[in-house]
């Protein structure tokens, strides 16, 4: 098995509307039971807005810390699934539903490596 990241990728701004959100919040937690009840959850998680990050850099000068995301556009990741699938076929489909649940782009990806701690 391979273990994918499943990137959700959400525009700037405020979120939906509670009558937006929770129908979508309701699918995304369906699917994540399916992906459980096929064994292919790893684990996910929801992040907080960009303007929380903190970049750590090393550069010339040592180690320095900015407030703020690294990289600012008009979207940024929201939340991410990190599954496991025989291979990118399978790991498309769950990319399907999830953009489905969510209405927002999701990037598929592999995971090159893996530590296990």
């Amino acid at each position: 098995m391979v273990q994918y990241l499943l990137s959700i990728y959400q525009p700037d701004g405020d979120p939906p509307p509670p009558e937006e959100l929770e129908p979508i919040m309701r699918r995304v937690q369906a699917l994540e039971g399916e992906l459980r009840e096929a064994g292919a959850w790893v684990f996910s998680g929801g992040l907080h807005a960009p303007s929380t990050s903190t970049v750590v850099r090393n550069g010339s000068r040592g180690v320095v810390t900015t407030d703020g995301p690294y990289i600012e556009g008009k979207e940024h990741l929201g939340g991410f699934n990190v599954i496991e699938a025989p291979d990118l076929d399978a790991a498309l489909v769950w990319g399907h539903k999830l953009a489905e649940a969510t209405t927002l782009p999701v990037e598929v990806r592999p995971l090159q490596w893996v530590s296990s701690g």
